[in-house]
């Protein structure tokens, strides 16, 4: 044991202060996405650092959920994630844009079941909705007082990064109007916190404004710091996608500020041993026959977004018997399925949200000017098609703004601008794509994931590599 932790020790380079001093430490996730097979190794990781430093603070960033079958169609929804944070001890809780993906009652529920609380300043929840949030919280380590506000995500429609549907009732403020609001808190405290699901970018911009923050915690953009990186004098940190990595951040606090800082990452693959306790909650969760049938079989690597995408568009648009398909960039989950079974697991875990079909009759027009809408809403990522092509020129090659988008259908002719066509997105591409058009679309009553998983039970096999749908030019 005792070798163990010389390790971690080690490992994390957990440093020693003066006697002048006080440390604070605080080991940060973000952007987890239900990646319960990790989390074992993240109880063995806190249980170890909590070993050296009993005073050791766990947060986390949001996006705690969507990304696992096993925990986003459990129920109740989360509930695997959030009974292995409760166990691992988290001390606080951001609130991610896909925290709302089951909705008011949904995230209130998930809530209940939690025993640590979610931090989100910017974030009205009228008591008729059952979201218990609050705005910040103080910690007490060792005297120290650590003030952490939470900011959730607002996107280009004044909501969360989700469907409108899925915050109803819920109100939501730009993170710098309401910040300000808080500069009594850090006055009162000896290290300040932002526990922020904004993006690494916004988060730059919010060092810039509040340089008066120690830490901010960032998330949202899955961006992989070594370690973190001072901007105006504030430490930001972040890692990728469902844990490939956490933060230890080391903060020696003198005289009632903090004056110095440093922040590590640990490597979850890396890390070979994983909590017993864990473990064992793991396997009662995992054990669900159904998502491990085989619905179909690739006979090839299918390597990219773009033919994964093209994929889950061509199923999309077969089900719903429409001439064209589209889905945002993010939409897909993952860039790599290797030859062989495609399951039921397979299939929702590229496709986790449980969106609905949305088909709508549109013109070359309003289709070409809902591409572009999707382009905007989503990172500047251009949609991927079924059923037409694209070449998109932007304006340089940063790819910021597009200059022109041709479409053209299966036969390479220009589609018509004129010429309605039928189209099937889903629901949350409909509301962040939000053009005007004569038709709003109706939405089908199964899931996307649903649909493909129909259509690759007839097909059996499928042959998707390198397949595109739009080509880039600057």
């Amino acid at each position: 044991m005792k070798k163990f932790l010389l390790t971690v020790v080690t490992l994390v380079l957990v440093s020693v202060f003066g006697a002048n001093g006080e440390t604070v430490r605080i080991l940060s996730t973000n952007d987890m996405h239900s990646a319960i097979e990790k989390m074992p190794q993240l109880a063995a990781i806190v249980d170890s650092l909590r070993a050296i430093d009993p005073f050791l603070l766990v947060f986390s960033a949001g996006d705690n959920r969507t990304g696992n079958p096993y925990n986003d169609l459990y129920e109740p929804v989360s509930y695997p994630m959030i009974s292995l944070m409760n166990l691992i001890g988290f001390d606080a809780s951001g609130l991610g844009n896909h925290e709302y993906d089951s909705g008011v009652t949904g995230l209130a529920k998930v809530i209940s079941l939690s025993n640590f609380p979610y931090l989100a300043a910017n974030i009205t929840c009228p008591p008729e909705t059952g979201i218990q949030v609050a705005p910040y919280q103080v910690f007490d380590v060792k005297g120290i007082k650590v003030g952490v506000l939470g900011i959730t995500q607002v996107g280009t429609l004044g909501i969360p990064d989700t469907s409108p549907d899925n915050v109803k009732g819920l109100s939501f403020q730009l993170p710098e109007e309401v910040i300000p609001q808080y500069k009594w808190l850090t006055e009162q405290c000896d290290v300040n916190v932002l526990l922020t699901h904004v993006g690494f970018e916004v988060d730059v911009e919010l060092a810039k404004q509040f340089p008066y923050y120690d830490l901010i915690i960032s998330s949202h953009t899955h961006t992989q710091l070594e370690g973190g990186e001072l901007h105006s004098g504030v430490l930001i940190t972040q890692n990728g996608y469902q844990l490939p990595r956490v933060t230890l951040t080391t903060l020696e606090v003198e005289g009632g500020k903090v004056v110095s800082k440093k922040a590590e990452n640990i490597f979850l693959d890396k890390f070979n041993r994983r909590g017993e306790a864990a473990e064992a909650l793991l396997k009662h969760f995992k054990s669900s026959p159904e998502l491990e049938r085989v619905v179909a079989q690739s006979l090839t690597d299918i390597k990219g977004y773009q033919p994964l995408g093209v994929m889950m568009c061509d199923a999309w648009k077969e089900e719903c018997d429409c001439d064209i398909a589209f889905e945002n960039y993010g939409g897909v989950r993952y860039d790599f399925f290797p030859a062989g079974p495609i399951t039921v697991k397979d299939i929702f875990n590229l496709d986790p949200f449980l969106n609905s079909p949305v088909v709508m009759t549109l013109s070359g027009k309003e289709l070409h000017d809902m591409l572009i809408a999707c382009y905007n809403a989503d990172r500047n990522r251009f949609p991927i098609t079924s059923g037409c092509t694209a070449v998109v020129t932007y304006n340089d090659s940063s790819k910021l703004s597009i200059k022109k988008l041709e479409l053209f259908d299966t036969n390479g002719k220009k589609l018509n601008v004129k010429k309605k066509y039928r189209v099937v997105t889903n629901n949350y591409v409909a509301s962040i794509a939000d053009t005007p058009r004569d038709d709003q679309g109706e939405r089908g009553a199964e899931t996307t994931s649903d649909l493909i998983m129909h259509w690759l039970e007839k097909k059996r096999t499928i042959d998707y590599q390198g397949r595109s749908s739009f080509t880039e030019k600057w």
